[in-house]
């Protein structure tokens, strides 16, 4: 009787041990399944998300197309230099109109300086230095404080000024250069401000030669118009 118990219990537990690694496979298998179900979708979303993005920011662009020769870590060691430690340039976006020329870049900006964690925004630079816009790609601020930045009230202060770099205030100062902060969220707009900053240091020691001088030119060498 005691072999036969022992045989049962011995037959149960391989029983249920092969039901749960036939449970666990499946699973896995669905898992995966779903994984690359859900993949392209998100993927998708993201990069829509991106180009409604590249949209706004450089309207005057029929076409955007990235560079695939960006180096990233000597974009880390420009921004370094120029005092940005805390923010990195990802991607850098051509803008191109209907006839293939150049009307501008999208310079995406990751900054690990923000109040919640990191933000992301894309910067529209025009070929003359103008900025055309800033939209925020990634944002977890403070409700009603940090979120703000992703407001056209905040946002538009950047669109169209041709400046070397901005700056924010606390109480109002004027100038095309000067940012009026968030009230009671400083640390998201110093974010964001240097951000924008660093976009406009890659474009000026990085593609500002290209276009004001013609690709032909070094940068520093003389145009006469």
């Amino acid at each position: 009787g005691d072999v036969y118990k022992r045989q049962e219990v011995m037959n149960n537990i391989i029983k249920n041990t092969l039901i749960l690694t036939a449970i666990t496979v499946v699973s896995g298998l669905l898992l995966g399944i779903v994984y690359d179900i859900t993949k392209e979708p998100i993927a998708q979303a993201q990069e829509n998300t991106r180009q409604e993005a590249y949209r706004a920011v450089l309207p005057d662009a029929a076409s955007f197309e990235e560079s695939t020769d960006f180096d990233a870590e000597s974009a880390q060691d420009l921004l370094s230099e120029n005092g940005y430690t805390a923010d990195e340039i990802e991607t850098v976006v051509t803008g191109k109109d209907d006839s293939g020329e150049t009307v501008g870049y999208v310079i995406n900006v990751m900054s690990h300086e923000a109040y919640d964690g990191d933000l992301e925004l894309s910067v529209g630079i025009a070929s003359d230095g103008t900025v055309k816009g800033v939209e925020m790609l990634d944002i977890s601020e403070t409700a009603g404080l940090g979120m703000k930045a992703d407001e056209a009230e905040f946002k538009d202060q950047f669109k169209d000024k041709n400046v070397d770099k901005f700056t924010y205030t606390k109480n109002g100062e004027d100038g095309d250069d000067m940012i009026d902060a968030i009230s009671g969220a400083t640390i998201t707009t110093n974010a964001v401000t240097n951000a924008v900053d660093s976009a406009l240091v890659y474009y000026q020691n990085e593609l500002a030669a290209g276009q004001t001088a013609g690709s032909e030119l070094e940068a520093g060498g003389e145009v006469n118009e």
